[in-house]
């Protein structure tokens, strides 16, 4: 039995016009020889009724942050309203289908509610609907207790929801259906010539998720290299090849650098020894920030200097944990950090030296740089980000990587 896990994103289920699209690639799915197993995100985004977004704003902010039991609830809403609607759907095109919670799919969770880690999942049900010919349409993003409340497993969840019952049941892929016509080498609202990528491994997109290109989830991501099933992006409204997601890319492609990410809304803070004079807290800087939940990146400690970045939501935290700490330090506002990412760079001489030269040229000012076997880092001022990724995207010839194919 070849069994295919298909997410379907909030977008895709959002109007009738759309939801027939889904249809059609469920029952593509079905003509290919595949049984189906189908998770489903809430309809549509912020402001339309079904939303996440719209169904927290029925309650109190001090409300949803003091119970998160009944948050978590209220959240799986959109997700089970999808499910029944998406069976009603197939059941006009005379297809059998059982929509079920998170739980009665088989994912028990712990009881950290809003961000819930899977402790198991039990597919007897899935696998009895399946063999009954019919088609499971699961509600992502949630899961059960052992005690049986709702749980939700953080935000873009849907997607972990297609790796965790892709996983259990063996399944031969995981297919996620979005917006957009797979992963592509930059952000295409910023490079014009950006374009799709046919096959990438599970770490180069994992790398890419985690720094600021949204696709799919890192967690969705690493779920799947660990049983080694193929993931494939793909978009809801045509019939573009996609993007694959293995073990180990594609060979057809050899350049250095597979795609381009950034994320914004970085702040750079140095502290010297220097302005520091006999105050022993600088030498545990790093750990009081670990203690106070300050995520820390770009990560550059010399002899009489640490240089790191934080995102700028933490900004007024740092503040205080280093008013406390009687710390010293300088700070740049309005920083990005651009992330160039291929296996193809590993143990190769002069990619760095490649940046560094398209960045002087360009008359981009670098202000940090980090780098390890698969990734390197810059990071610079935002008003400079959208002519250092093109500049790098030129350089590195990703326009010339591969054509989308509808």
């Amino acid at each position: 039995m070849k069994i295919v896990v298909q997410k379907f994103g909030g977008t895709s289920v959002s109007t009738k016009e759309r939801r027939s699209l889904v249809l059609e690639k469920i029952i593509e799915a079905k003509q290919n020889g595949y049984s189906p197993v189908v998770v489903v995100s809430a309809m549509g985004r912020k402001g339309e009724p079904y939303a996440t977004d719209t169904l927290l704003s029925l309650i109190d902010n001090s409300f949803k942050e003091n119970n998160l039991q009944a948050s978590d609830l209220l959240m799986g809403c959109g997700e089970i309203i999808s499910t029944v609607i998406m069976s009603n759907e197939l059941s006009r095109k005379s297809i059998d289908s059982v929509p079920l919670l998170g739980g009665q799919s088989g994912i028990i969770t712990d009881n950290n509610f809003s961000n819930a880690s899977v402790l198991r999942v039990d597919t007897k049900r899935l696998l009895a609907i399946i063999n009954q010919g019919k088609v499971p349409i699961v509600a992502g993003f949630q899961g059960l207790t052992e005690d049986g409340y709702i749980t939700t497993l953080g935000r873009g969840g849907s997607d972990v929801t297609a790796s965790i019952l892709g996983a259990a049941l063996n399944c031969s892929k995981i297919e996620i259906y979005t917006d957009v016509d797979g992963i592509m080498t930059a952000d295409p609202r910023i490079v014009k010539d950006a374009s799709l990528i046919k096959e990438i491994s599970y770490n180069e997109v994992f790398q890419l998720a985690d720094q600021g290109a949204k696709v799919i989830h890192p967690r969705a991501v690493q779920i799947a290299a660990k049983s080694n099933i193929p993931l494939v992006i793909k978009n809801t409204l045509n019939h573009c090849s996609g993007t694959i997601i293995n073990k180990d890319g594609t060979n057809e492609y050899k350049g250095l650098i597979t795609g381009i990410a950034n994320m914004n809304n970085r702040i750079q803070i140095k502290v010297s020894v220097d302005d520091n004079k006999g105050n022993d807290n600088y030498f545990n800087i790093l750990n009081m920030l670990a203690e106070n939940k300050i995520s820390i990146d770009l990560i550059n400690v010399f002899p009489k200097k640490k240089i790191f970045t934080i995102n700028k939501n933490q900004f007024d935290e740092f503040i205080s944990v280093m008013k406390n700490l009687n710390i010293n330090y300088t700070h740049e506002d309005d920083c990005s950090k651009i992330a160039l990412i291929g296996n193809g760079m590993k143990e190769v001489p002069g990619v760095m030296a490649t940046i560094l030269k398209t960045l002087t040229r360009e008359g981009v000012e670098i202000l940090q740089t980090a780098d390890s076997n698969t990734t390197i880092w810059c990071l610079v001022k935002t008003t400079a980000a959208i002519k250092t990724i093109n500049a790098l995207h030129k350089e590195f010839k990703l326009e010339y990587k591969c054509k989308s194919i509808n």
